[in-house]
């Protein structure tokens, strides 16, 4: 569904990416891992073009998108849930959630009542501003919107950061149902015990580099990532 091929991409004169390549399948969950630093979020904000490859070599179900702005690759069905959530937060949950559909024409009503089924605490407070969420709450509100838009693929950038066990555990659930739903995802993530219990694959990221990949079983199982992440994660 999703390929980057020898990606390389800059802030400023400092280059951040190094010839990333990687794939994800349909129907899978993919995990990047790495520590703060490492070029997870560069990764992502690549994909859906808030930062410019300067090779543009990224592909969606086998259609080049690196010069594609972030808007359209919204409609051609990839959402992302930024790290911090970013939401709109002097804006009710619920006008939150509608600014997630602005690609869409119909159904938007029947598609926040679905997000209300997933996470009842949001129907709950509908009306309250986001800013006054909780932060699991928040991350709740932040997937919620990215899924108004009908995604095919899903990024999520840390969605586990600065949050409780049992809400990185419900978060967690959420995630696992939509996939056994459909749901494509790639998951950005420093807890790599979690990400890799999740997800099928996975790459590790160090100073814009991949130095390791392999299905997250095998990762599991590698002393060295056992050493350098899942023992200090």
């Amino acid at each position: 569904m999703l390929e980057l091929r020898n990606v390389n991409a800059f802030y400023g004169k400092i280059q951040a990416l190094h010839d990333i390549s990687m794939h994800v399948d349909g129907g899978k969950i993919v995990s990047v891992l790495g520590a703060n630093g490492a070029g997870k979020t560069t990764t992502v904000r690549t994909i859906v073009g808030l930062n410019r490859s300067v090779s543009n070599d990224i592909r969606f179900e086998d259609k080049p998108i690196g010069n594609v702005p972030p808007n359209k690759i919204v409609r051609l069905g990839i959402a992302m849930v930024p790290e911090r959530r970013e939401l709109f937060s002097e804006m009710s949950v619920s006008d939150n959630l509608e600014m997630g559909a602005y690609s869409q024409r119909t159904g938007v009503h029947r598609d926040i009542e679905w997000i209300y089924a997933l996470f009842p605490i949001l129907a709950e407070r509908r009306k309250q501003q986001a800013g006054a969420l909780s932060g699991g709450q928040q991350q709740m509100l932040a997937i919620g919107r990215a899924l108004m838009s009908r995604p095919r693929l899903m990024l999520l950038d840390e969605p586990t950061l600065g949050l409780a066990p049992l809400i990185v555990k419900q978060i967690f659930g959420i995630l696992k149902k939509l996939n056994q739903d459909g749901m494509t995802i790639l998951l950005i993530e420093q807890n790599a015990n979690l990400a890799l219990k999740l997800s099928e694959y996975a790459y590790i990221l160090e100073n814009g580099r991949i130095v390791l990949e392999g299905t997250s079983s095998s990762l599991r199982a590698n002393p060295m990532v056992e050493r350098s992440y899942l023992g200090a994660i």
